[in-house]
């Protein structure tokens, strides 16, 4: 059994994480957390990378899904012009918002995989919630202080080991 702090795949970006990876495990579907993960915390208006990578996602059929524990202003602000569907006040560590998704889109756990920057909120909702996690390095160095708390915290955790990163889903051994 994976531990509750323990992502299933740990990759750089959320850009580095490809259609084909993807399909080739089952996925239909993207959730994903919003601020450090998809755009950056103090930059709400997305990037290209951003614009880009959902777009791949969109050719090959895999649907994106934000759930954020921000408001649902912010994240609506974030993500509307993309026409991206999200679950706001998620409630993460909670699995609350992701149980909230696969059901509100009739998906399974088995199709879906959480994607987040924050072992303490993302990667447990995951775990809580039974469904496959990826762990990316956050956009930015900078945060807002409940997560460069979360941060301190999850130094704790993993006992300030260095985290290997891969630049796209790679099975662990």
């Amino acid at each position: 059994m994976r531990m509750i702090f323990e992502p299933t795949y740990r990759v750089k970006r959320v850009w580095g994480i490809s259609p084909k990876a993807l399909q080739s495990r089952g996925i239909t579907t993207v959730l994903a957390d919003l601020d450090n993960t998809l755009v950056a915390w103090n930059r709400p208006e997305g990037d290209r990378d951003f614009f880009d990578w959902h777009a791949k996602l969109q050719q090959a059929k895999i649907n994106l899904i934000v759930v954020s524990n921000n408001s649902t202003a912010r994240v609506k602000r974030a993500v509307t012009a993309l026409g991206v569907p999200f679950e706001s006040w998620s409630w993460k560590p909670l699995p609350r918002g992701i149980k909230k998704t696969l059901r509100d889109f009739d998906l399974t756990k088995d199709e879906v995989i959480m994607v987040g920057d924050q072992i303490t909120t993302d990667i447990i909702a995951s775990n809580l919630a039974g469904v496959r996690s990826v762990l990316v390095q956050p956009l930015t160095q900078t945060d807002g202080l409940p997560t460069r708390i979360n941060r301190q915290i999850a130094k704790i955790i993993t006992g300030h080991k260095e985290i290997h990163w891969e630049d796209d889903l790679i099975d662990p051994k």
